[in-house]
């Protein structure tokens, strides 16, 4: 009996000190995000395999469903770091919402798709036509409109509505839609089951577009630099592997698709990985502020940013800078 109570008394040298509880970290299951997924398992593999004594660093993936929910939970604090549209990243930084960009989470991934029977064949046929949007926020809306301009369009030229992307794909079948725009992995969904083709993909027409970032909030950096740092280094580690070979993509898929992470048919994603596979690219993670500051002119043409934001207010780079991606062993 006196042993069962010796740790509860605080005596010294009974109580154990209770492990670090793991950084949550929140993202949509959509293939801009597999690196998340990717470097969760690999950091806990490479816990397994540690034998140093060392207080290891975990992460675990937090799946949302919309990117709202993930900017309410990053502004009220309920997740330190998240995937998030990096627009949206840049106004809350403006409005004094204490979060930072540390890492990108992908190259590429829009596509704007129509019905395999449909006659458009040039961008320019949609004209007159209804054509679904995420949101006005998103970056497809963005790369929608980098179209209009190309073809000397405006957003006038089309019907613009606005659509939960699992919904397109039915909404498309079903001719409530001419078109839809959005990110993957709700374009293949539509061209696997054989009545949609991609009509223009982000991978031909805007080879630097930037969507998901890696966001955390700025107490998380004050508080745990080597966390944050160490989170850095397994995104970019999980880029670079899956863009090594196609049997690290497919090892990507069995993880990302599981029950635990994105919950999808990894049949889909796999689509995704392969048709073509630079469909979504992840090893070019690097953060140029150029393309930053191009992506915030679009979105103040788009009114979704209402005036230019100082790139330091809302980007920290020691991190990339510093960055050593690590080795991923799956």
């Amino acid at each position: 009996m006196l042993g069962a109570t010796l740790p509860a008394l605080g005596w010294p040298g009974i109580a154990t000190a209770a492990a670090p509880k793991p950084l949550v970290v929140g993202g949509l299951p959509v293939t801009c995000n597999p690196t998340l997924p990717v470097a969760c398992v690999a950091r806990s593999t490479a816990n397994g395999s540690d034998k140093s004594g060392a207080t290891p660093f975990e992460f675990e993936y937090s799946k949302y469903n919309g990117w709202p929910e993930i900017k309410e939970s990053l502004m009220a604090g309920r997740v330190q770091a998240a995937y998030m549209l990096a627009p949206l990243v840049m106004d809350l930084a403006d409005k004094k919402i204490p979060v930072k960009i540390v890492s990108l989470g992908h190259r590429s991934g829009a596509v704007i798709m129509v019905r395999s029977d449909s006659p458009y064949q040039h961008f320019r046929q949609l004209t007159g036509k209804r054509i679904a949007i995420p949101s006005r926020f998103a970056v497809d809306y963005l790369f929608l409109r980098k179209m209009l301009a190309r073809e000397g369009m405006t957003p006038k030229d089309v019907q613009i509505v606005e659509m939960a992307p699992p919904d397109m794909p039915a909404a498309l079948y079903a001719k409530a839609v001419d078109a839809y725009c959005t990110g993957e992995p709700f374009g293949a969904a539509a061209q696997r089951a054989g009545y949609a083709r991609a009509l223009r993909m982000t991978r031909d027409e805007w080879r630097n577009y930037i969507c998901c970032v890696l966001t955390v909030r700025e107490e998380l950096i004050k508080e745990n630099r080597p966390l944050v740092q160490n989170l850095v280094d397994y995104v970019l580690g999980a880029g670079v592997w899956l863009d090594q070979k196609q049997d690290n993509r497919n090892k990507a898929v069995t993880i990302a698709a599981g029950r635990k992470y994105f919950n999808q048919d990894p049949n889909i994603i796999r689509f995704v990985m392969e048709n073509p596979v630079d469909r979504v690219t992840y090893g070019d993670l690097r953060m140029i502020r150029p393309e930053f500051e191009e992506l915030m002119q679009l979105s103040i043409e788009a009114g979704t940013i209402k005036a230019p934001i100082a790139y330091e207010k809302y980007m920290d780079e020691s991190f990339s800078r510093a960055a050593r991606p690590a080795p991923i062993t799956l």
